[in-house]
């Protein structure tokens, strides 16, 4: 019988101290998570400086709170799998170095992981029978990506945002119309308290699969500012929808262009509703749609571990002179 594979993931690109257990890729063992939300709520998004503090505080703390809940020791850890990149370059730092650091100590293999690569791979340890190839929608604060993931560890861009990327625009409009952070979700409740058909908002298109969320921003920004007695939730489900739309549209180009039948979604705005269930659809036209648990949405070590799994069983390693790439691209 083949030896379990266990990856130990440290999660630090933004505002989540995050570090995870992760068994033959698939099953979590431990997934502890210390947000910060609460802390940069009043600020009305991250504070790169408070959320590098807050890592520094939290990532002892939770490495021992995940070992503990996993029942292992970091002896019987087969490899560290940190994220370098993108993100934050100070908080990215404290996790690769304290991963640095322990890799060093009990001399395993250091694997430094993508953050983006990492979202996709949570739909592995939702699904267990999820398998490359397949079309992935990257929807995230800082990413919008259609992307071909043609094996583990080897994935092609086939499209991208030229501007905002969704989360990002999903927060502007959330702190427009007073809601706040962080935007997402709260966008999210209040549209299903509105009419989606109200307000017509301009949606951009492009010749390839690129996607453009800054006229659609704007429109709202606008819309909000000339009519300040404007219905919010008729407002925040109109947009919704249009966003909604323009990635539906380039996903049923991208699955008719590569002839993939399956699309998986990843990242943060993954968790959306509403954009879940207009996924769901696809179904009906013979493609078959996987989200991974609202829990692996948004940022986790869980998912880095689970990626880390499939770089270290392809032979992938980092050296210790591995630096932090705040614009790492996929």
């Amino acid at each position: 019988m083949e030896k379990d594979i266990l990856t130990l993931g440290i999660e630090s690109s933004c505002d989540e101290t995050s570090v995870a257990i992760v068994k033959n890729g698939r099953e979590i063992l431990s997934n502890v998570v210390d947000t910060q939300i609460p802390i940069h709520e009043k600020y009305g998004g991250v504070v790169p400086e408070i959320a590098s503090r807050n890592h520094i505080e939290a990532i002892s703390r939770v490495t021992k709170r995940a070992l503990e809940q996993a029942k292992v020791t970091l002896e019987e850890i087969d490899a560290i799998t940190p994220t370098y990149g993108p993100g934050l370059v100070g908080a990215l730092l404290v996790g690769l170095s304290y991963a640095k650091a322990l890799s060093f100590a009990i001399n395993k293999p250091l694997i430094g992981i993508n953050h983006l690569e990492g979202h996709i791979a949570a739909n592995y340890i939702t699904y267990k029978d999820l398998k490359p190839p397949f079309l992935c929608v990257m929807m995230s604060g800082g990413n919008t990506q259609l992307v071909h993931v043609k094996d583990y560890t080897e994935f092609e861009v086939l499209g991208k945002t030229r501007d905002d990327a969704i989360g990002e625009a999903f927060d502007k409009v959330a702190r427009v119309v007073g809601l706040g952070y962080p935007g997402g979700p709260k966008v999210d409740k209040l549209a299903k308290e509105g009419n989606p058909n109200v307000i017509e908002l301009p949606k951009t298109h492009f010749d390839n699969l690129d996607f453009s969320f800054s006229g659609i921003k704007t429109a709202v920004i606008n819309l909000n500012h000339k009519n300040p007695n404007i219905n919010k939730a008729d407002l925040c489900a109109s947009f919704e929808k249009a966003v909604t739309e323009m990635l539906m549209e380039n996903t049923i180009k991208a699955i008719k262009q590569t002839r993939l039948d399956t699309v998986a979604l990843a990242g943060g705005v993954s968790a959306n509703i509403f954009i879940r269930n207009e996924f769901d659809k696809l179904e009906e036209q013979g493609i078959k749609a996987y989200m991974p648990d609202l829990k692996l949405c948004t940022d986790n070590a869980a998912m880095i571990a689970s990626a880390g799994y499939y770089n270290f069983i392809n032979g992938k390693q980092s050296d210790l002179n591995l630096n932090a790439v705040p614009n790492l691209k996929l």
